[in-house]
Formats: structure tokens, C-alpha cells, sequence
């Protein structure tokens, strides 16, 4: 494996196109399970579209694994325990360990819904990333 890979998940307007997901029960439109196309270690993520009034279909939680919704076009909301929360573009949402949560497409919304999901585990992460180093004496690239 080498220290860094990438892809190309194009545009947000080709997300809707890309049928995915986590078991063939749970795959649709619009979704990417990026972490299973990258050799990702320590942190997940997908990418999701969905359409006018589509909606998760189900809710969800998780026991040990923590989750940064992160939204670049449409109107949509998010059902987090007794709650909904609106969400369109630039609206970041944290969802912590065991609390339900599902999501939808509003039927008003102009377009379609994108967003991240980036999921991670394990250990928490320091205030200041304490395991950088800065490299002054190496040239910039450009």
C-alpha cells in the first residue's frame, strides 16, 4: 500500500449517478462508499445525493464510530434522536455515538441533496494536531 492514493469522484452534479453503498441490501443512487475504493485506515467517508423528497428510509446508530455530515448543495433535513435539523449548503453537522439519526431530501428543495459523510473511530484526537512537523527546508513544488 502506499502513503497516499486518489480518486476522482467527479463533480458533485455526477454524484446521483453512482450506484453504491455498504451490502447490496443497503446500495442505491447517489451513494459512494469512498473508504472501500481507498485503502482508508483510521477514517471512512461517502458521498451522497439524493433526489426531491427521497429520504434514508431507515434510521441508524452507531456504538463506537462518530460522524461529520458536511453539505454542499440542496435543502434537506436530518432526524437526530427527537429532533430535526435543517441543513443545506455549508452547514456541518457532528453526530455522536448512539444517537439515531436519518435524513432526507426536502420535496421543496431546488435540487438535489449532496453531502460528505466522514466517519471515524478509535481514540480521541488532541486539541492541536501534536504529531505534525514542518519542513521548512523543502522547497514548495510550484
Amino acid at each position: 500500500m502506499t502513503a497516499y492514493e486518489v480518486l476522482e469522484i467527479g463533480a458533485l452534479d455526477q454524484w446521483r449517478s453512482h450506484y453504491g453503498g455498504f451490502r447490496p441490501d443497503s446500495s442505491r443512487d447517489g451513494r459512494r462508499v469512498v473508504d472501500h475504493e481507498l485503502a482508508m485506515q483510521y477514517i471512512g467517508m461517502t458521498a451522497n445525493a439524493l433526489a426531491p423528497g427521497e429520504e434514508a428510509g431507515y434510521w441508524h446508530t452507531h456504538s463506537r464510530i462518530e460522524e461529520v455530515y458536511v453539505f454542499f448543495e440542496g435543502r434537506g433535513q436530518l432526524g437526530l434522536g427527537d429532533e430535526v435539523v435543517e441543513v443545506g449548503p455549508g452547514t456541518v453537522v457532528r453526530v455522536g455515538q448512539d444517537v439515531p439519526r436519518t435524513w432526507r431530501c426536502r420535496p421543496d428543495s431546488e435540487g438535489e441533496l449532496r453531502w460528505l459523510c466522514i466517519r471515524a473511530g478509535g481514540g480521541e484526537l488532541p486539541h492541536l494536531p501534536d504529531d505534525s512537523a514542518r519542513l521548512p527546508e523543502r522547497p514548495m513544488p510550484w
